[in-house]
């Protein structure tokens, strides 16, 4: 019997792990883009607005007791006068007084729920008898307002000590 003249069997050299197949790349391109999306998510979500600060105090002034009507329409006025002020430029607010502040507050709405509506509290509260306005209708609509507002990011406050103005000698 003649034997037949084989050689062994070779294995193929082992697979590198460089250059990772295609499937790697795409898998890591989408955990990067994941982690940068989320960054971004928590960033935003953490981002002092002027929105955010003045639906907290609207939500305070909701719920505080100790203030009566009047003195919570004050409050009020002050509050989205002092939101229109830091969202909007300052000579489009500033001035505005009576039915022209009312008509303002209505544009970001686009309806006259201030002119028209339950807002008028904020103009005519101090003629009015103690207790008349709605003021669960009128802190909905002005929540409404807050969250209309244009997104505002507020800036960090600097944490300086005040400077001493330099005197001449």
């Amino acid at each position: 019997m003649e034997t037949l003249p084989l050689r062994d069997i070779h294995l193929p050299d082992p697979i590198s792990w460089w250059p990772p197949a295609i499937g790697w790349w795409i898998v890591s391109v989408a955990a990067v883009l994941l982690i940068a999306t989320a960054a971004w998510l928590i960033r935003r979500w953490r981002q002092v607005t002027v929105a955010k600060l003045a639906l907290r105090e609207l939500d305070a002034l909701q719920k505080d007791s100790t203030l009566g009507m009047t003195e919570k329409l004050r409050r009020l006025s002050i509050l989205l006068r002092r939101a229109g002020l830091s969202a909007y430029p300052r000579e489009d607010v500033a001035g505005l007084t009576g039915e022209g502040w009312l008509e303002w507050l209505d544009r970001p709405l686009g309806t006259p729920r201030f002119s028209r509506g339950v807002g008028r509290a904020l103009l005519d509260a101090p003629y009015r008898p103690v207790g008349d306005a709605d003021m669960d209708r009128l802190i909905t609509l002005c929540r409404d307002w807050l969250k209309a507002l244009p997104r505002t990011v507020v800036p960090p406050r600097k944490n300086s000590a005040p400077q001493q103005a330099a005197t001449e000698p």
